[in-house]
């Protein structure tokens, strides 16, 4: 591999104080709603329905401007790293691998995540290049950055439906990372297992890959062509 790309979310970074500020901003016990997004997750359904089995008319792009304007809006800082990360993507660059964060996210994670320096080649969310994931788009902007050919490019993702799926779907090869409550539930269906390049539990398992091959070759055609891109696993998540 000569590009790893990573995600955001339940990839580098820990949700907990994600969630535990939504239910501190709508007055419910964190518990209740940790229990709400593991019943959405095991549904296959976003994570966000949680927010609005809550508050059935409430637009969560309007209250997440209402948060930050009352001086209750995000904050990332090192403890929401998850203890794995740094380690891991030094010894990516160390070995000449091309390290890229790019997942969903607002401009203000954005920022937040360069202010913490990591060893990354690139950082960039999904709302500073205004398309967000599972769209082919921003899987096609993931190409652009890598500076790689897709199949030298390892895409490295909890979320089956966000991550792996369409990550495949581009031509990149895949890691499903066992890590949050999608990345755990999935993690042996058989659509995941199928897609997926590489299984890991851990980043620092990332190196390992550098110079492993995939498991799944790239699909062939009718004719027995090599295709750089894989066709999209049908999923259970999201009615996709």
């Amino acid at each position: 591999m000569e590009t790893i790309v990573l995600g955001i979310g339940e990839t580098l970074v820990r949700d907990d104080r994600h969630w535990a500020s939504w239910a501190n901003w709508l007055g419910v016990p964190a518990h209740t709603l940790s229990a709400l997004v593991g019943a959405a997750v095991a549904q296959g359904r976003d994570a966000t329905d949680a927010l609005r089995v809550l508050r059935p008319d409430m637009d969560v792009d309007e209250a997440y401007l209402a948060r930050a304007a009352a001086g209750r809006g995000e904050h990332l800082d090192e403890s929401d790293l998850y203890p794995d990360v740094r380690p891991a993507l030094a010894e990516l660059r160390a070995a000449g691998v091309r390290v890229v964060v790019a997942g969903n996210g607002t401009v203000r994670a954005g920022e937040l995540l360069r202010a913490l320096d990591l060893p990354a080649d690139l950082v960039v969310t999904s709302d500073e290049w205004g398309v967000r994931k599972p769209d082919p788009a921003f899987f096609a902007r993931v190409v652009e950055v890598a500076e790689a050919e897709p199949s030298a490019t390892l895409y490295v993702g909890d979320h089956p439906a966000d991550d792996l799926f369409p990550a495949a779907a581009a031509g990149l090869r895949t890691a499903h990372l066992r890590r949050g409550a999608y990345g755990h539930w999935w993690a042996e269906h058989p659509d995941v297992v199928g897609a997926a390049d590489f299984r890991v539990n851990a980043l620092t398992e990332l190196v390992g890959l550098v110079g492993a091959q995939p498991a799944r070759p790239a699909f062939e055609d009718g004719r027995g062509a090599v295709q750089g891109a894989r066709p999209a696993r049908v999923s259970y998540l999201r009615g996709l």
